[in-house]
């Protein structure tokens, strides 16, 4: 029992309490968060808790943006398969790149084959502490950010190589703080996939550097010429300088930025122990020493745009300019060499011959500086064509700009405009044709006028045991037209034609002794009566078949139309491989038909073949960017004639070279034949001829049918490029021969496999042993005869025949 006197009260039973308010009850009892009610110490507790809260809070925030920001990342694994856009190249039958297509130029290079040099200078102005970090700097990072707040701008860089390797591969470029955390998350996980060097190899394959390049080896190629394992100091720093903005430090556009900036990537490799001090200054001394490559497609463009179609039609566009094909083409680029020479040297001797006729474009009225001409993104080359912009002008003298150089004209290189004073016919901003010469020791180069009035030429050529065709020129200047001449345009052909009225007529049992009456003659027709001539105006009675063809004589070609039947003639045409719409009218016999160079070169393939006709083709064999080869579609082989009517064309063809109208072709003493063709009102002038192994077509002419001129016909305008062109092609071939009489049949690179789609001949037609007596003209018989008396003297009842066509009158074809 108590005492009165003690302070014991009976206490009740002791209460468990949570532990939670154990907790706070401790807390109470640390002097700092609990003493004596001061209010100081309840605000205290009060900022505990709200910081606490406000932590809590973040931390939420940051997880849900992580959790958004990452929801659309793409998955690190597809990288692993990555494979970027690579360049397709074409190549020639040498091995050499004739041309390229690419939505990205790219070539994808190991990471042992970046000079040890380039990697040091990527890594010093890039990403110092690239081997350490785990793909984000934050240093760099943090220090940005604070910068970016204060300026109120998202402008300055904290990137690390594999954040910017993230960006160009997964992101877009737009500056968003959303951005920079993905950039951030997808960096964390690429460096926890791959390696450092594998890393690096992935960034410098994929970043821009300027002028549609992708990655330092296409950039190395394009701006030195060389390859990235062979750059030196200061080539190596320059393409360093280039990922901060590749256009902006342009060393073609902007070379003052361009040299600061690679001076800078130095100074960081000094500063970094990479370089020297003696390095680094004898680098910056240098200057920036750019070689740039031309565009691979300058040498044969026509060429080249055609072999682009036909793949984009095989492959489809994304596999042809992203996929890294490899193409073997059947280009010859030295026999391509030759044909732009031949049409380029033929086409201003023509301009030449007509003397000058002004008209010269004038830009004075704008910045001459400034002023480019398409012609000038090609290289600029001696002995090259091209169009210049006058500088400067007198009496004895002309300054012309071409591009980066500038060229000087004296008398002597105008005289054949018969003008004296360069300043009575030339004045400063004309902008003129020129070819360039050469350089002198000023630096100044020489250059004599030309002309460029409009007229345009093509030339094709195959080789005639596989069709492969080894050079095309499809116009003078492909910067200027893109329109292929030799592939698009149908032009009439003038008595290039001829070849298959008298094939017909050999079918039918003709031989080229047989004798044809060359005299006066009509042809009824359902709208009177057609009355053709000679070109050269005369008659010359009665000949051979083998003479009327070697000077291309009009009537005893369409007399032989008239008896085997014009549809006859267009049907063997057709068997030749011309595709063209020809209109059954008997005038198409001397030319009138419409008709490509492509389908007028194949089709004259078949007489020193044999008879057998391939299809002209521009493509061997595609691999893919691995090696492995692509399904390729043989070309069409099809027999259209008998070797016995092949050969007897043969002889009529050869006779063409050697006394008829191309007779000047026997000055290159070597087995040939071929024929002319002259349109009426000299539109066209046409050359198709060949040698045993080499087939090749040439066509001059204006887009808009304008004539030629007086007397140019193909013997004098068309003709001669064919020999420039054809003197090259044989030069090694001095041994071969066309097969005659009992020889073999001529053997070819491909088998007869012909298409069941395509137009072949069953039957070969053959000539009989004695020919048809009413299919010439009886010997000696000169008189005009205005109804031929034969079975076949009038036009064949499925001939609609009338007046010949617009432009294929009397005398439709002269040669």
């Amino acid at each position: 029992m108590p005492s009165l006197f003690s302070d014991e009260r009976e206490s009740p039973e002791r209460v468990k309490l949570p532990w939670w308010r154990r907790a706070v009850g401790r807390l109470r009892g640390i002097n700092v968060l609990h003493g004596p009610a001061y209010p100081t110490r309840r605000i205290a507790v009060r900022a505990t808790f709200l910081v606490l809260l406000g932590l809590s809070a973040l931390f939420g925030v940051l997880c849900g943006l992580m959790l958004v920001y990452s929801i659309d990342l793409p998955q690190i694994e597809d990288l692993q398969h990555y494979r970027p856009n690579t360049t397709t190249e074409l190549l020639d039958i040498h091995g050499r790149e004739i041309g390229s297509f690419a939505l990205e130029r790219r070539v994808v290079l190991p990471y042992t084959e970046f000079a040890p040099v380039l990697r040091q200078a990527i890594l010093s102005i890039e990403d110092k502490s690239f081997e350490r970090n785990w793909g984000v700097n934050l240093v760099r990072a943090v220090g940005a950010a604070w910068r970016d707040i204060h300026s109120r701008s998202r402008a300055q860089g904290s990137s690390t190589l594999t954040m910017q390797l993230a960006r160009n591969l997964f992101l877009s470029n737009e500056k968003t703080y959303g951005r920079k955390i993905q950039e951030i998350f997808l960096s964390m996980q690429i460096e926890r996939v791959f390696t450092k060097d594998q890393i690096f190899q992935l960034y410098a394959n994929q970043i821009y550097l300027g002028h549609g390049t992708y990655g330092f080896e296409a950039a190395s190629l394009y701006y030195f010429s060389k390859h990235a394992s062979d750059l030196t100091l200061s080539e190596a720093a320059l393409l360093a300088a280039l990922p901060k903005g590749a256009e902006y430090y342009s060393p073609i556009k902007y070379p003052e930025r361009a040299l600061r900036r690679r001076n800078l990537v130095l100074s960081e490799m000094y500063a970094d122990g990479k370089i020297t001090r003696a390095q680094e200054t004898a680098a910056e001394a240098m200057p920036l020493g750019l070689k740039i490559e031309p565009p691979p497609n300058s040498v044969a463009p026509y060429f080249v745009e055609e072999v682009r179609r036909q793949l984009e039609k095989e492959y489809g566009a994304e596999e042809v300019h992203g996929a890294g094909l490899k193409v073997y083409t059947t280009l010859d680029l030295d026999l391509q060499v030759v044909a732009n020479k031949a049409i380029l040297d033929g086409t201003a001797a023509y301009e030449r011959r007509h003397g000058w006729k002004g008209h010269l474009l004038n830009v004075a009225g704008t910045d001459l500086a400034s002023y480019h001409h398409a012609d000038w993104a090609q290289p600029i080359e001696k002995g090259g064509y091209y169009h210049g912009l006058v500088t400067e002008v007198t009496a004895g003298r002309a300054m012309v700009k071409i591009g980066p150089l500038r060229a000087v004209m004296t008398p002597a290189d105008w005289k054949w405009t018969q003008k004296t004073a360069a300043d009575g016919f030339l004045s400063v901003g004309d902008v003129v044709y020129v070819r360039l010469d050469g350089g002198s020791a000023d630096g100044l180069f020489h250059a004599a006028l030309e002309q460029d009035s409009g007229a345009q030429a093509s030339m094709m050529a195959v080789d005639n045991a596989s069709g492969e065709v080894l050079a095309m020129v499809g116009g003078r200047d492909f910067a200027l037209s893109q329109f292929n001449r030799a592939t698009q345009a149908e032009r009439q052909v003038g008595s290039s034609f001829k070849p298959y009225v008298y094939t017909t007529a050999i079918e039918a049992g003709a031989k080229p002794t047989d004798i044809i009456v060359d005299g006066p003659t009509s042809f009824y027709t359902p709208n009177g009566p057609y009355t053709p001539h000679n070109y050269e105006g005369d008659y010359k009675g009665a000949m051979t078949l083998l003479n009327a063809f070697a000077e291309s004589r009009n009537i005893p070609a369409l007399k032989l139309a008239d008896r085997v039947g014009i549809r006859k003639v267009i049907e063997t045409a057709h068997r030749f491989g011309v595709t063209s719409n020809i209109p059954a009218f008997l005038p198409v016999a001397i030319g009138s038909a419409d008709i490509t160079l492509y389908e007028q070169v194949g089709a004259y393939s078949v007489f020193p073949n044999d008879g057998i006709r391939i299809e002209p083709h521009y493509i061997r064999r595609v691999t893919q960017a691995d090696g492995l080869p692509l399904e390729e579609k043989p070309p069409q082989v099809t027999e259209v004639v008998s070797v016995e009517t092949a050969r007897t064309m043969m002889q009529l063809l050869q006779a063409v070279t050697r006394m008829g109208t191309g007779a000047a072709a026997a000055a290159l003493k070597h087995p040939l034949g071929g024929k002319t063709g002259t349109t009426n009102d000299f539109t066209d002038a046409w050359f198709i001829g060949f040698s045993p192994s080499v087939t090749c077509g040439t066509w001059i002419g204006f887009d808009d049918r304008e004539t030629l001129g007086e007397k140019e016909t193909g013997a004098k305008a068309a003709l001669p490029m064919w020999m420039d062109f054809m003197r090259v092609a044989i030069a090694n071939k001095p041994d071969e021969r066309f097969p005659t009489g009992n020889m073999p049949k001529k053997e070819l690179d491909l088998p007869l496999t012909p298409p069941p789609d395509s137009p072949v001949v069953k039957e070969i037609p053959k000539p009989p042993e004695q020919a048809d007596p009413d299919a010439i003209e009886p010997e000696g018989d000169a008189a005009p005869k205005p109804v031929p008396t034969n079975p076949a003297g009038t036009l064949p009842a499925d001939t609609p025949a009338g007046p010949a066509p617009t432009g294929a009158g009397a005398g439709a074809s002269p040669q």
